[in-house]
């Protein structure tokens, strides 16, 4: 249902993982928020702010991206993690020699503060994801708009299949459909929900490197997962089951990852009016400027 959380997600393993993530973006992420940058060229709306959420893991050149196809909008760099934040503040400074530049803001971008929320390979780790689009709705402005990425539920298929073919736990927690995706949004008060995806294979010459870019990738937070370590047998069955069953058609190891893209507007508010009814000063503020009357 779109009011429930992810049911094969444990909240503590997502806590951890958020804050133990490397803090650097993995080339997957980039590579998504390159192809989701493209996707602005729909977008008519030109923001005069923006925010990133957690652009370090999301993808440091992708903000620049962003950060180039709208020059003079001010940016918010949303970093919840120390290290991150770091990081962010100096990957992402203006260059010294650009003193006109808009100015980059580090936090939680304010109510109502920005016109585009920008939240590439975020929402799949999620252990409550409609709070965290709640978030985001109230970040935004009245007519601003989000754009999101996350993985989708055919991402690792194959390596699901050999994990239970060996009756192991699940590799990973499962992922949600788009249009479950759709529906959250719109339960969180968006609307006109775009959404679409792609498959993107990637392939490895062995499983060490294989594993090694899954861990950059993210953490297996699955409620059912291994609840203990596993020894050096494991890991070496592991290794020869993956190079057996996982063979792609050029001689790699080939992994298939789902990739969900969502587009989103936050529309003025509308009030049902009741013969006494509270409206906020920011939502009757809203309603003034759109020249809409209360419903």
């Amino acid at each position: 249902m779109a009011d429930a959380k992810p049911p094969t997600i444990a909240p503590a393993a997502a806590a951890r993982w958020q804050h133990a993530a490397p803090a650097r973006p993995p080339w997957l992420h980039e590579e998504v928020g390159r192809r989701m940058a493209e996707r602005l060229e729909w977008i008519r709306l030109a923001p005069q702010a923006w925010a990133d959420w957690e652009p370090v893991r999301g993808g440091i050149e992708a903000h620049r991206a962003v950060a180039a196809r709208y020059p003079k909008a001010q940016r918010w760099v949303a970093e919840h993690e120390a290290r991150r934040a770091d990081v962010a503040r100096k990957a992402l400074a203006n260059p010294w020699w650009k003193i006109n530049a808009a100015p980059v803001h580090h936090g939680d971008a304010p109510e109502g503060g920005v016109q585009m929320l920008w939240a590439n390979m975020a929402l799949h780790m999620a252990a409550d994801p409609q709070a965290l689009i709640a978030q985001w709705h109230r970040a935004l402005a009245t007519d601003g708009f989000l754009m999101f990425s996350c993985f989708g539920p055919d991402t690792l298929r194959e390596l699901r299949t050999l994990y239970a073919a060996q009756g192991w736990p699940p590799p990973a927690h499962e992922f949600t459909d788009m249009h479950d995706w759709g529906d959250m949004l719109v339960h969180c008060g968006f609307a006109e929900p775009v959404m679409d995806m792609e498959r993107i294979t990637l392939t490895w010459p062995t499983p060490e490197r294989m594993l090694t870019e899954l861990r950059e990738l993210g953490a297996n937070l699955h409620r059912s997962r291994f609840q203990a370590l596993r020894g050096r047998g494991w890991r070496q069955r592991l290794h020869d089951e993956a190079a057996r069953s996982l063979r792609g058609p050029e001689g790699g190891l080939a992994l298939t990852f789902e990739i969900v893209y969502g587009h989103a507007l936050k529309p003025a508010p509308r009030m049902r009016m009741a013969d006494q009814s509270a409206i906020s000063v920011k939502d009757m503020q809203a309603l003034l400027r759109s020249g809409r009357k209360p419903g």
